[in-house]
């Protein structure tokens, strides 16, 4: 029987490990991923974190996780399938079954984060892999030279197109608004660049190709007039949704599928606790992640209190 069960390793799981074994809490951490830093490993730069400007979201991921292991935490490399919670009386556990074992505690920190969204348009899961991509520097290295687009308007979808730019022969950023999400930096960064050209008010219809992506079917929500841009990649970065499966059942989540909770990480389940991406939040970012970690920790050892 744990104190706490730490799910996910990324910014706040790092955090909530950290702290955790600063507070002499006996811990297990578990995370499925064997690439440290959770989603930010797939950033190519990470200008906004205090402290460390310029860094890759690898080597940041990296230097999170070396913290931790200083520290002597090191997650558990195993796919978490449930949680369940048990009470008998006052007494009250979690259970959490991997596709190894089943682990008991007395509290549990979610931090499984966000998943990458997809367009559900045709072609998106015939071609993933094949010119479909969800992170460019994981895959733009491919598309040397070559043509490609980016679907979005945020700071990831700025960000994949710059960091394309920098390989590919052309980068078409299509957007479904007139104007972008993004940083102000950010957008002024893709407007400089000479590669980069935006298609306004435009939507993604289907992805073309057969064993490999050769072009883009999109709208103008303005004219309804469709037209199809020859690519070899389609980078989607249109937002994340929430990875809350495993507690959807037992915590109050909103419409969108993200844990009510505020920035102590307390849910309406006692002893549950959700950090970084995956709960309700206005700002999903490194350090907003890394500060809920901590806060966790801090609310776990109140509730442990109350229950001697």
């Amino acid at each position: 029987m744990y104190d706490l069960i730490i799910v996910g390793a990324g910014p706040a799981g790092v955090s909530a490990a950290i702290y955790a074994s600063r507070a002499r809490i006996g811990t297990l951490w578990i995370d499925n991923r064997f690439i440290p830093g959770g989603q930010i490993s797939d950033s190519g730069r990470v200008d906004n974190y205090p402290g460390i400007p310029g860094v890759s979201g690898a080597d940041l991921g990296e230097k999170l996780h070396a913290h931790a292991k200083s520290l002597g935490m090191t997650p558990l490399r195993e796919k978490v399938l449930s949680i369940e919670r048990q009470q008998d009386g006052r007494n009250v556990r979690f259970v959490v079954t991997t596709k190894k074992n089943r682990y008991e505690a007395r509290t549990v920190i979610c931090s499984a984060g966000a998943s990458h969204r997809m367009l559900d348009i045709p072609g998106e899961q015939e071609l993933s892999g094949s010119g479909v991509s969800y992170c460019a520097t994981c895959d733009g290295a491919f598309f040397k030279d070559r043509r490609t687009v980016v679907i979005g308007g945020g700071n990831t979808a700025c960000e994949d197109a710059l960091f394309l730019a920098r390989l590919c022969r052309e980068v078409t950023l299509v957007h479904r608004r007139d104007e972008l999400r993004a940083d102000a930096v950010l957008q002024e960064l893709v407007r400089q660049e000479p590669k980069i050209r935006i298609l306004w008010n435009t939507v993604p219809r289907a992805i073309e190709g057969e064993m490999q992506v050769t072009g883009l079917k999109v709208c103008n929500v303005v004219t309804q007039e469709e037209s199809l841009l020859e690519t070899d990649g389609v980078f989607i970065a249109v937002g994340t949704t929430p990875n809350s499966a495993l507690v959807r059942d037992l915590v109050q989540t909103d419409p969108s599928g993200y844990v009510c909770a505020g920035e102590d990480g307390v849910t309406n389940v006692p002893g549950l606790f959700v950090a970084g991406d995956v709960r309700t939040k206005q700002l999903r970012q490194v350090v907003t992640a890394a500060s809920d970690g901590a806060n966790c920790v801090e609310s776990v050892q109140r509730y442990l209190r109350s229950q001697r």
